[in-house]
């Protein structure tokens, strides 16, 4: 099991900004590709930012797009977080996966974002 951190999370404003951060054990490289999910407690978690390393392809969920952006560096992804809104708060888990014929999914524990003014 690969151990996958999360950091940056805490409270914004509504309308405010917040980075999140996902530090892999080691290169981002041997994965085909990382993802952040949030969850609200008593719900399932949802897809909100999937970066597929090959071929690239990003995709956003319809909530988050065109204010939140996922990108990567060799050992971290990252999710830039603008105009955030009180919709936005939960539990942001990141996730890496690999494999082509059956596929492995790597979790972190989560970092909390909290949108309220």
């Amino acid at each position: 099991q690969v151990p996958l951190e999360e950091s940056g999370g805490g409270l914004v404003q509504p309308g405010g900004s917040l980075t999140l951060s996902c530090a892999a054990s080691g290169s981002l490289f041997v994965f085909s590709g990382m993802a952040w999910y949030r969850q609200v407690p008593g719900k399932q978690r949802e897809l909100v930012a999937e970066f597929n390393f090959t071929p690239p392809q990003i995709k956003y969920t319809d909530p988050v797009r065109d204010r939140f952006t996922i990108s990567r560096d060799e050992y971290s992804v990252s999710l830039q977080m603008n105009s955030v809104r009180p919709e936005d708060t939960g539990v942001y888990y990141c996730n890496a996966y690999s494999g082509s014929f059956v596929r492995d999914d790597y979790w972190g524990q989560g970092t909390q974002v909290t949108v309220s003014s």
